[in-house]
């Protein structure tokens, strides 16, 4: 009799602590979708490729305990025991990590760290140097996203993720951009925009296109009023935050260049010839007979180029097309 109570009583022991366990973890997978991490950047500057030291990316992490209860992480002194950085060109390429970064993760050392704890709608901040964690070695605009460890890198695959900021990456100020298109004295950097006639800012853009230079292609865009041009996009656009809207700028910008919106702005031309500008103090046109050549066939097309005037510097903020010739 005092063994099958005994055996009893054992019983309910262990399946008394299989159920706590079950419910202790159960409790911190509901807790970890309570848990936000958000990125943003630190300092907004001028980004080009490489020197991680002298042109960081400076991302701000925060962590947000959004539960109604107290969350302990475990945060290492080098934090690269305790985020990962993701990156992705607008080609959908993933960026590859630092040497720095493979190196300490695959060394066989200790890992000091500190337990935080995070009571309710209490926040956690901390700044790291994304050029530490991958390697940016082009121009182009990049989406970048986090994760974080919870239980640090070596302690298995759970982690938490961010949301996704969008990085432009300009050329090297000291990289020879054009000669047809001028650099600044000294610094090497482009020109900012310039009081030049309509004629001249189509001209140069167009240019621009044709020797892959994005960043003065751009320059005389007024990229807002062309995606406004789109009905759809301009309904997101008009109900969004202004943070939300230059994230829409910036991520049309990169569909352009990609060629999957508005295409007919961004083929690049063989030869081109401006026929006609007319404009007022405010407002113009340029007319410009451009030549396409494709795998089977050739193009000449008549573009118009709206362009309008503010503050002195004229922008192109609208264009049509119509076919001349194809053969």
């Amino acid at each position: 009799m005092k063994r099958t109570l005994l055996a009893i009583i054992a019983f309910f022991m262990i399946f008394a602590q299989t159920l706590t366990a079950q419910n202790y973890s159960a409790e911190g997978e509901n807790d970890l979708k309570n848990v936000e991490v958000s990125i943003k950047f630190s300092e907004r500057t001028m980004y080009h490729p490489g020197d991680a030291e002298g042109n960081p990316v400076k991302v701000h992490i925060t962590l947000m305990n959004k539960s109604s209860k107290t969350q302990r992480f475990k945060l290492a002194e080098d934090r690269m025991f305790s985020v990962d950085f993701r990156a992705f060109n607008i080609k959908n390429t993933q960026l590859g990590q630092t040497d720095l970064l493979r190196e300490k993760r695959t060394t066989n050392k200790t890992v000091y760290y500190r337990e935080i704890s995070l009571e309710p709608q209490e926040e956690y901040s901390f700044v790291e140097n994304l050029k530490e964690y991958l390697n940016i070695t082009e121009p182009s605009i990049y989406y970048v996203e986090l994760n974080f460890y919870p239980e640090l890198y070596r302690n298995g695959e759970q982690s938490i993720h961010s949301n996704r900021l969008t990085l432009e990456v300009k050329p090297s100020p000291t990289a020879a951009s054009s000669s047809m298109i001028p650099v600044k004295e000294n610094t090497g950097a482009l020109l900012e925009r310039q009081e030049i006639g309509p004629d001249k800012v189509v001209e140069q853009t167009i240019i621009a296109r044709q020797n892959e230079l994005w960043d003065q292609f751009f320059l005389y865009m007024d990229l807002e009023e062309l995606l406004k041009d789109n009905q759809s996009l301009n309904r997101r656009y008009n109900n969004s935050s202004a943070a939300e809207r230059n994230d829409m700028l910036n991520e049309f910008k990169a569909e352009l260049m990609q060629s999957r919106i508005c295409k007919d702005i961004v083929t690049k031309p063989v030869k081109f010839e401006i026929k006609s500008t007319n404009y007022d103090p405010n407002e113009g046109t340029v007319k410009v007979e451009e030549w396409f050549e494709y795998d089977k066939y050739q193009e000449k097309k008549l573009y118009t180029y709206y362009v309008r005037q503010r503050d002195g510097i004229w922008q192109i903020y609208k264009y049509n097309v119509t076919i001349l010739e194809k053969q």
